[in-house]
């Protein structure tokens, strides 16, 4: 309604209501525990702890200001810590302060951001992160100096996340423009050195032109339209990622859910590998007819 049926303010408000008590977005505010969690967990591996749900409610649009996400998140804030989940030195770590991954920290801003939290303490440790060439890596705690787009993708959707709810800094804004530079300079999914298409993911061997929804941490083109397209940007260097997208509509105008991450959904959102996807062919509408308008 927002992006495609030019609906109205008061139409989109009154529909995002509909979020938290109706369908996908009331069953998973029903997965909360008592304690806060999703899943029993801050985060994991399976997609179904507290901070993947919130990330699907907000890709949902649940209002922050509504009953539900407010009962939700304060209850996130007041009683999820990372004990468990991540080094142990963050066991003590409320939800919001985050952990050590930019990754998983870029994931958490911007839900929290999304949802009125405090979430500077991660951001300042963000851009104390960034890499010389630009963008992010959670390798770099290893000894990795090259950024990686898939670190890179979470942390720009964070910022840009505080610096809508927030104003941001400007250190963060100069961060991120750096870190959407370092997208456009390889024209979404080229290696910078040679020109040439990169095939397959390093880390999870994902291939960044073939799209799933949910992402998660991992890295896709039209996942960084969609970042791009959010941030207002526009450049030539699109034109190719833009090319891509279109080639995969089908006779019915539809658009694939090409790949699906292991691992276990809180909800099932589609109908499985393979077939037609409502949330790819929603992305993928909105970039087209954003990008088709362009001044």
């Amino acid at each position: 309604m927002r992006d495609l049926t030019d609906a109205s303010a008061d139409e989109v408000a009154a529909e995002r209501q509909r979020v938290g008590t109706e369908g996908v977005g009331a069953r998973l505010l029903a997965l909360q525990g008592d304690d806060g969690r999703w899943g029993g967990a801050a985060w994991n591996r399976g997609w179904n702890s507290t901070m993947h749900v919130l990330m699907l409610l907000r890709e949902m649009g649940l209002d922050p200001a509504s009953e539900q996400a407010r009962r939700a998140v304060g209850l996130v804030r007041e009683r999820v810590t990372w004990k468990g989940c991540g080094p142990r030195e963050c066991d003590g770590h409320a939800f919001f302060e985050g952990e050590v991954e930019p990754c998983i920290n870029g994931q958490v801003a911007a839900v929290g951001a999304y949802f009125g939290e405090d979430v500077r303490g991660i951001v300042d440790r963000l851009l104390a992160e960034h890499l010389p060439d630009g963008g992010w890596n959670c390798e770099a705690a290893n000894g990795s100096t090259r950024s990686s787009f898939n670190t890179t993708i979470c942390v720009l959707e964070a910022l840009l996340e505080y610096e809508r709810s927030v104003g941001g800094s400007g250190e963060a804004i100069e961060a991120r423009l750096r870190g959407q530079e370092y997208l456009l300079e390889r024209r979404l999914f080229r290696r910078r050195s040679t020109g040439e298409v990169i095939a397959r993911d390093r880390k999870g061997g994902a291939m960044w032109t073939r799209f799933a929804f949910p992402t998660w941490w991992h890295y896709d083109v039209l996942r960084g339209l969609e970042y791009l397209r959010r941030a207002g940007v526009r450049d030539e260097r699109l034109a190719e990622g833009i090319d891509l997208v279109a080639s995969k509509q089908d006779d019915e105008g539809k658009w694939l859910l090409e790949t699906q991450y292991s691992g276990k959904m809180p909800v099932e959102l589609d109908e499985g590998e393979g077939r037609p996807s409502r949330w790819n062919t929603l992305r993928a509408l909105r970039v087209l007819d954003w990008y088709a308008a362009r001044g």
